[in-house]
């Protein structure tokens, strides 16, 4: 049995398809839902995964996108990127794999597909190969696609005192003029972390840039007053 097989008989045996309407509403998602929750997915994958070893980086891509592309449900997609993140491919997070994650995110569209690779995989790249993920980001951050900009701008999210504040900005700049409420809630979910890190920077950010009420909002969410 394939690892695409197993996945897909994995996911059947813990849906419950009577969750799966709400959850599709929820997403107002295009696919179906089987209607399996975030945990026994998780469990069930990770069972999937160590027994299903993919023996090289090229033959881990094709997986990953096979369940992608040919998703019937939403779970594989969720399950195409839990395989992104699998520790036993750890070694394989190279830029050979940003294509892939550049399919992803863009006819993902949706900040449940999205914002999971944008934070865990976008940003393990950007960590392991700064200058050319830099390059990469500044023009994702100008790019007409929406879930790019999401992107360029949430990238950072978990990079704590260790963010590249003047490479967050530069994301952020092009946005901040943008209507769009995913782009506007990127700006100010990617300045709430930092704001851990630093508060008085990211106050001082919010008070000297047009930033929209709902980015301001988000930034200052934790911030003491």
């Amino acid at each position: 049995m394939s690892i695409i097989e197993a996945v897909r008989g994995a996911l059947a045996e813990v849906a419950d398809p009577v969750k799966a309407p709400a959850m599709r509403a929820y997403m107002k998602s295009e696919l179906p839902f089987l209607g399996v929750q975030s945990g026994p997915r998780r469990t069930a994958l990770k069972k999937v995964f160590a027994g299903h070893r993919l023996g090289s980086a090229p033959e881990w891509r094709k997986a990953v996108l096979t369940l992608w592309r040919e998703a019937e449900y939403r779970e594989e997609r969720y399950a195409a990127i839990e395989l992104t993140g699998s520790r036993l491919y750890r070694d394989w997070q190279t830029l050979y794999t940003l294509p892939m994650y550049e399919e992803m995110i863009v006819t993902g569209a949706w900040w449940d597909l999205v914002d999971e690779l944008a934070v865990h995989r976008i940003g393990t790249l950007l960590r392991l190969f700064p200058d050319t993920m830099k390059v990469t980001m500044l023009e994702w951050a100008r790019d007409p696609d929406l879930w790019k900009r999401r992107t360029s701008i949430l990238c950072q999210n978990t990079f704590k005192d260790r963010t590249d504040l003047g490479l967050l900005y530069a994301c952020i700049e092009p946005s901040l003029s943008d209507t769009e409420f995913f782009a506007r809630k990127a700006i100010g979910w990617a300045l709430r972390e930092y704001a851990k890190t630093d508060p008085r920077e990211v106050v001082r950010y919010v008070n000297n840039h047009g930033i929209s009420g709902l980015s301001r909002r988000e930034a200052l969410k934790n911030v003491p007053e």
